[in-house]
């Protein structure tokens, strides 16, 4: 059997679990943590016009952030209405 390569973040992964950053989560936070999940799930399509000027600011911020563009409005939009 040949071995498996992994990836960088993949031999982060590995390393943490070996020194005991993880832990087994219990059925209670599991299961809360899956109703967060679920509360922010996208289920709704949205199309806006904005300022092209806007819309470059947007993008450089979502880059230096190291998300996509999409997700931060999302996140934006998220915050605002909470």
């Amino acid at each position: 059997m040949r071995p498996v390569k992994l990836t960088k973040s993949e031999r982060a992964i590995e390393q943490a679990l070996l020194r005991g950053e993880y832990v087994e989560a219990t059925p209670a936070s599991f299961k809360e943590i899956g109703e967060a999940v679920a509360r922010r799930r996208k289920d709704a399509m949205i199309s806006i016009r904005i300022n092209s000027q806007d819309l470059k600011q947007i993008k450089t911020k979502a880059k230096r952030l190291g998300v996509r563009y999409q997700t931060f409005i999302s996140e934006v939009l998220h915050r605002v209405a909470a």
